[in-house]
C-alpha cells in the first residue's frame, strides 16, 4: 500500500541524492490553486468571509484586481494556465479531456518546463480537470509528463457525517449547493490530506529546487467543511443579491442557454440562497485555513524568502447576480478571478489594476524562475507589473465560453473600462457594457444605436485578437 510518507520519501529522496553534487540557487514555485473561487476574500474587500491567511499572502505580494479567466469553465481554463495556450490553441471547450488530446499533443507544460530544468515537479491535489466530487482521489485527466510525482489524495467528500441539506435537489450531480458541516479538522477530506502531505514535502525536501502544484477543490460544491467554518457565517447576517427589475430584459438567449440549468436561482427561495451562501463561505474559510497552514510551514523551513507563490482560481462564480449561479457565464463575475503572487524582488502589500490573465503565469513563472520558456506560449509576462504595479499594462484582456451541445459561441474582450460580447450560433446576438459607469453589467448598451461606434470599435478589438492587446515593455 503507497501511503503518504512514502510519497513524500519517492520525492524527497531524488532531491537528497543530488545534495552533495549541486545546491541551485533557483526559486521554488509553490503554485497553489483553488477550484470555483471568485472574489469572496477579505483582501478583495469582502464584507463577510473571512480569508485571512490569503490576507497575509496579499499583504507580502502583489494583488491583481483585474484578473480574467480564459474559459470560465474547469477543464478548459486548467488547460489553458498548464499549457500557456489559449482555449482555441489548445481546442479544450469542455471538462473531461486531458491537454494533450485535441490540437497540443506535444505540448511542454508549465510543470514540465520547470522539471526540464532541474526541479523537482510534484502535484497534489486538483491542477489539470478532475470532477467533483465523483473524481476526487483519482488521476483521470491528468499529464503524466508534467510531474515526477503526482498524488490525488482521496477524500469522503459530502459522504462524510455531519448536518448537512441540499438546496438544489434538482440540479446534477456535481452542481449542486449542498453543504456539510461536519465535526473535527477534516481528516478524511481531501483538501486535508493534500495540505498534510505538502507540508511533509517541505519539511523533508532536499536542495533541489521545486515546483509544486498544489490544488484544493474546495469551494466547489458540495460545499463541505468542519463546523466551526459554519459558525463564522450566522444566516442573520447573510444577505442574498438584489437585482434590478427586468435585468434580464436586454440578456441575449444565447448567453442564458449557455449557462442553462444554472439560471433562475437554480429554483433557491431567498432562505436557500443564505444556506448557499454560508456554504460556500464556510468552504472558502476551510481552503484558506489549510492554505496558511503550508506557508507557515514554508516560513518555519526558511524558504519563503526564495518561493515563488502564486494564488489563483480557475475561474470566478456567480452567487446570484443575474439570478445567476456557478460558472459558465461571460459576464464579470464568471470570468473575473482572484490572483495574488509573492515573489523575491517583487512588491509587497501592493494592489494592482492592470489587466492580466491567467495565460500568463505560463510566461511570467519561467521569467521568475530564470527559464527561457519554449515557443508557441500564447500570454504575456506580467513581471515588470510585480516590480511596478501601477505601470500601464494590456489594453485588453479576451475570454470565451461555448455550450457545444447547442452549437453556441461566446467571445469577451475586457478592456480597462467596457466589456463587449459577441454571440454567434443560431442565437446570435451582441452585449455591451460601460464598467466604469454600471460595474454590475445591468444595461446592455449593444441594444442603443448610439453607442454603435464604440460597439464597432470594441468589436475590432475583439477580432484584432489577444496578440494587439499585449503591453509595451
Amino acid at each position: 500500500m503507497f501511503t503518504r510518507r512514502d510519497f513524500v520519501a519517492s520525492l524527497a529522496a531524488p532531491a537528497l541524492a543530488l545534495q552533495k553534487k549541486t545546491a541551485s540557487a533557483a526559486p521554488n514555485v509553490l503554485f497553489i490553486g483553488s477550484d470555483d473561487l471568485n472574489l469572496s476574500l477579505g483582501c478583495y474587500g469582502h464584507p463577510l468571509v473571512k480569508s485571512p491567511n490569503i490576507d497575509r499572502l496579499a499583504a507580502r505580494g502583489v494583488r491583481f484586481d483585474r484578473a480574467y479567466c480564459q474559459f470560465p469553465l474547469c477543464g478548459p481554463s486548467r488547460a489553458s494556465i498548464l499549457s500557456g495556450r489559449r482555449p482555441d490553441s489548445t481546442g479544450i471547450l469542455d471538462n473531461r479531456i486531458a491537454v494533450r488530446e485535441r490540437l497540443i499533443p506535444d505540448v511542454v507544460t508549465l510543470p514540465q518546463m520547470f522539471r526540464q530544468n532541474a526541479r523537482t515537479a510534484l502535484r497534489i491535489g486538483k491542477m489539470y480537470h478532475m470532477d467533483v466530487p465523483a473524481g476526487v482521489g483519482q488521476n483521470l485527466y491528468d499529464d503524466p509528463p508534467s510531474w515526477d510525482q503526482a498524488d490525488s489524495p482521496p477524500g469522503l467528500e459530502h459522504k462524510i457525517e455531519g448536518e448537512r441539506r441540499n438546496v438544489t435537489p434538482n440540479a446534477g450531480n456535481g452542481n449542486q449547493f449542498e453543504w456539510v458541516s461536519f465535526k473535527g479538522d477534516g481528516k478524511h477530506q481531501a483538501d486535508r490530506v493534500g495540505a498534510d502531505r505538502a507540508i511533509e514535502f517541505i519539511n523533508q525536501r532536499g536542495s533541489k529546487p521545486f515546483f509544486m502544484g498544489l490544488g484544493f477543490v474546495r469551494p466547489h460544491v458540495p460545499n463541505v467543511a468542519p463546523a466551526r467554518f459554519f459558525d463564522l457565517y450566522p444566516l442573520s447576517q447573510i444577505q442574498p443579491v438584489v437585482n434590478p427589475p427586468g435585468d434580464r430584459d436586454d440578456i441575449p438567449r444565447a448567453s442564458e442557454i449557455a449557462i442553462n440549468t444554472r439560471a433562475n436561482d437554480m429554483g433557491m427561495n431567498d432562505a436557500d440562497k443564505r444556506e448557499a451562501l454560508r456554504g460556500y463561505y464556510a468552504s472558502i474559510s476551510y481552503m484558506d485555513s489549510l492554505v496558511g497552514e503550508v506557508l507557515a510551514a514554508l516560513d518555519r523551513a526558511k524558504l519563503a524568502e526564495r518561493t515563488v507563490i502564486a494564488f489563483w482560481s480557475d475561474h470566478g462564480w456567480h452567487l446570484g447576480e443575474h439570478h445567476r449561479w456557478q460558472k459558465r457565464s461571460l459576464f464579470e463575475e464568471s470570468s473575473r478571478v482572484p490572483l495574488i503572487v509573492s515573489a523575491p524582488g517583487a512588491a509587497r502589500g501592493k494592489a494592482s489594476r492592470a489587466l492580466v490573465e491567467l495565460v500568463d503565469l505560463y510566461p511570467s513563472l519561467a521569467e521568475l524562475g530564470g527559464i527561457t520558456p519554449p515557443a508557441g506560449f500564447e500570454g504575456q509576462s506580467f513581471v515588470p507589473v510585480l516590480k511596478q504595479p501601477d505601470r500601464p499594462w494590456k489594453t485588453a484582456v479576451f475570454t470565451q465560453m461555448h455550450s457545444l451541445k447547442e452549437g453556441i459561441t461566446g467571445h469577451a474582450v475586457r478592456t480597462a473600462t467596457h466589456r463587449y460580447i459577441r454571440w454567434q450560433g443560431p442565437h446570435p446576438d451582441e452585449e455591451l457594457y460601460d464598467l466604469a459607469a454600471d460595474p454590475r453589467e445591468f444595461t446592455n448598451l449593444a441594444r442603443l444605436p448610439q453607442h454603435d461606434a464604440l460597439k464597432a470599435k470594441l468589436r475590432a478589438t475583439l477580432d484584432a485578437g489577444w496578440k494587439n492587446a499585449l503591453a509595451k515593455v
